[in-house]
């Protein structure tokens, strides 16, 4: 694969990474209480509510990691 066609490819992975976990983190307030409704998650809600935003802060890391490291790497990509 060409390395620019796949440098390209990691930014749009990234860009999309971090776009899920924005999406995400506005996602989980209209969501957590409809969760919340059923009686065998009530318990755990405090938990499940951690476990939504810790996988967005995830999300959001992976694609700044990839999204920085596309942009340190600039044009010194080596030939084939």
């Amino acid at each position: 694969m060409d390395p620019e066609l796949r440098s390209r490819l990691q930014l749009i992975w990234g860009v999309i990474l971090a776009l899920t976990g924005v999406g995400l983190i506005f996602r989980i307030p209209q969501v957590m209480p409809r969760i919340g409704e059923i009686e065998s998650f009530t318990g755990a809600l405090p938990f499940i509510t951690f476990c939504f935003y810790f996988m967005a802060a995830v999300l959001i890391g992976g694609g700044v990691k990839k999204i920085l490291a596309h942009f340190r790497r600039g044009t010194r990509i080596p030939p084939p």
